[in-house]
């Protein structure tokens, strides 16, 4: 049996661009998993392996990879730093144990940083934090440690302290050895020496160091009043106490060191193996069952037990379909046959291989803690349980959000359309975060996503990936409807052809619901004027008209139906009479209720030089942006501002032009608003042509 406390499930995930695809090689080439390291600027990174990758020097699907540290097992997820690829972390953090946050020392804490973090508080997983590119101008390890603590309200546990700064950076002294790491220029990361500690450093160290242990000890009481007394507890105890705190989410032990520069890896890489959990050390899986209702029990890291694993991943290439599955539990061997709780259909595991990045090595055996991906499975999707057939049980599942934007493809010839149908199978099973469907009436394939970037790389997937020749439509945003008033009425369905008629009637309350909360219905009926069993009836004939408003055939939101009252015949009234009559109510009341359109606001994050911070402020505005605050960094100002997703089509592009080409920003979905009385007078305008056009 592998021994699982020298396991570690790690990932590595931050901001765009601060340097996580770097870092990973760089931990690659230290593990020997890898002999000459990749750059992204070039194009060469390993785990950036699609041709979109490699052109946009960015992270666009995770990558998972295993090396070796230090006799440990690292299974590594490279994850994407772009929001609209937000997916990606989410759900490998599901299946990590421990990650390594890593943040740019002259960008600090970024949008998507915010997000990343709080996804790994969400799913309980244990960090180490790694301030990256100290060589850079602008670059400050203090401050960034400060917006930790101040923007993510998190404990940074200072490790390491930074010799020199920006092109004077040459290593960092551990706090606990209180030995300095000091590395050449040669560009080679085993090429450093152990020295003492620099002398207008000693001061500092000490501080920091008092910190450190003070912090630490907290974790254990004996040690603690031992402390106190003034008695220095060993570095083992020390290491003891961190480790305890890692875990239990109490503080973050801080590293920092340029990846680029090849300076200060090993730490953290000794940091993993110190203080981040084994699979056997994190808050077991809690179990469902087929109703999604919590079992109470749990998925216990134990390669004795029934096998329970989480995919978490699809991937198509030239070898077939990849499943990335988590063994939470149990062991399985080649020509195994496991059942999908959620389809509940068996499946046999012909294949099963290690991943580096895009290679991989047949095994013939994997157990509880592996990351491994299945060859050939037919209908596992994201999120599915794969159990033990006799006996069975689900994990918790993921739940992703609903996409914003969307765009119409059409193929330009019958062999295309073959092509792009099994292509976009394809793609929907990879990415959860991607939808497709065909508008009925103009026969459209209408593709929805998270952001214009993500649908612009599911385009070039298409056409050079799959070789689907194309034409796409202008970006649609998702806009929804709503009421604003509450009204109470009446509705009788009466229907007589011959033998049995129909008969229903239901008099009802119709009210705005509460933000996010969809579609809300109650009864109050007494006296069985309406008998219990029609009242799912009439709540199932409401809710099947909430996919296609009143205005502009958008999906309603937030509305409660309270069904007060009614009247039904003996003979007459069935299920299907007053579904009937409820689908007759929504029609006749939500035009009544104030319907009105409203739109989805972006939460935006700007990044502009100085000079240019009136120009972007005065743009935003002109977008019907509300700026929420500014915050002046070292090289620049960082404006936060909320946005109507439809003004934001091509910003990037205005926003290169104003800034000279130094401008950066991010959005991410926050909220409905309703909309200004011309917009959505435009959107109904709009919506009345498409109908006219079909």
């Amino acid at each position: 049996m592998t021994d699982l406390s020298l396991y570690r499930n790690i990932g590595i995930f931050a901001h765009v661009d601060a340097g996580k695809t770097t870092t990973t090689e760089r931990i690659l080439k230290l593990t020997g998993k890898i002999h000459k390291i990749g750059e992204v600027h070039d194009g060469a990174a390993t785990t950036d392996f699609m041709e979109q990758e490699a052109e946009r020097g960015i992270t666009i699907q995770s990558a998972a990879t295993t090396c070796f540290w230090k006799d440990h097992r690292f299974n590594i997820i490279d994850t994407p730093g772009h929001v609209d690829f937000t997916i990606e972390v989410y759900r490998s953090l599901k299946v990590l144990d421990g990650g390594v946050g890593v943040f740019c020392a002259s960008g600090g804490v970024e949008p998507q940083s915010e997000t990343n973090w709080r996804y790994a508080n969400e799913s309980g997983v244990a960090r180490v934090i790694f301030v990256n590119k100290l060589d850079r101008m602008g670059g400050d390890f203090y401050r960034v440690v400060d917006q930790v603590k101040n923007v993510l309200a998190a404990n940074p546990l200072v490790m390491v302290l930074p010799i020199g700064i920006e092109d004077d950076f040459i290593g960092v002294v551990d706090l606990l050895t209180r030995k300095a790491w000091v590395w050449d220029n040669s560009g080679d990361p085993t090429n450093y020496e152990i020295q003492d500690v620099p002398a207008d450093m000693v001061d500092k160290v000490e501080e920091y160091r008092e910190q450190l242990i003070e912090t630490a000890v907290e974790q254990d009481d004996d040690l603690m009043e031992a402390y106190l007394e003034g008695e220095e507890p060993s570095i083992e105890d020390i290491k003891r106490c961190i480790r305890k705190g890692t875990i239990n989410l109490e503080f973050f032990p801080t590293f920092c060191g340029s990846a680029f520069k090849n300076k200060g890896v090993q730490n953290v890489l000794d940091a993993v193996v110190d203080y981040l959990p084994c699979p056997t050390e994190v808050i077991p899986q809690p179990e469902v069952d087929l109703e999604g209702e919590p079992t109470g029990k749990s998925a216990i890291v134990d390669a004795s037990l029934p096998v329970r694993a989480l995919a978490f991943k699809i991937m198509d290439d030239r070898f077939g379909a990849l499943t990335f599955v988590r063994i939470y539990s149990g062991t399985v061997k080649k020509g195994d046959t496991l059942v999908n709780t959620f389809t509940g259909k068996n499946e046999r595991i012909g294949r099963m291989v290690e991943m580096h990045a895009d290679d991989r090595n047949e095994i013939d055996s994997c157990q509880a803690g592996d990351i491994v991906a299945f060859v050939g499975l037919k209908n596992v999707q994201t999120g599915h349980t794969l159990a033990d057939p006799k006996n069975p049980a689900t994990l918790e599942p993921m739940v992703f959000p609903d996409p914003v934007i969307s765009i119409s493809v059409t193929p330009k010839d019958k062999g295309a359309s073959e092509k792009m149908g099994i292509a976009i199978g394809k793609m929907v099973a990879e990415d959860p975060s991607f939808y497709v469907e065909t508008d009925e009436d103009s026969g459209e394939t209408i593709l929805k996503g998270m952001g214009e970037l993500h649908l612009d790389i599911k385009v070039d997937i298409l056409k050079r990936t799959h070789g689907v020749d194309l034409e796409v439509g202008k970006p649609q945003v998702a806009y929804r409807e709503t009421i604003t008033q509450r009204i109470e009425d009446s509705y009788t369905h009466k229907k007589q052809s011959g033998g049995s008629g129909q008969f229903g009637k239901i008099d009802y309350i119709v009210e705005p619901g509460e933000p996010g909360s969809g579609f809300v219905f109650e009864s109050t009926v007494t006296g069985g004027n309406v008998p219990r069993e029609f009242w799912p009836a009439v709540e199932k004939g409401f809710k099947s008209m909430m996919g296609q408003g009143v205005l502009a055939g958008y999906p309603v939101l937030d509305v409660k139906l309270t069904l007060t009252d009614g009247a039904f015949h003996a003979v007459d009234s069935s299920a299907v009479a007053f579904e009937t009559a409820a689908r007759g109510a929504f029609r006749q009341s939500i035009p009544k209720a104030g319907a009105q359109i409203i739109e989805p606001i972006m939460k935006v994050d700007v990044f502009t030089p100085d000079d240019n911070v009136g120009d972007v402020i005065g743009d935003l505005n002109r977008r019907r942006g509300m700026i929420q605050g500014q915050d002046a960094g070292p090289t620049g100002v960082r404006i936060k501002a909320e946005c109507p997703l439809s003004e934001m089509f091509g910003y990037i592009g205005d926003l290169r032009t104003m800034t000279s080409g130094r401008g950066q920003f991010s959005m991410e979905f926050s909220h409905y608003m309703p909309c200004p009385k011309n917009v959505s007078d435009e959107v109904i305008k709009e919506a009345a042509e498409r109908k006219k056009n079909k």
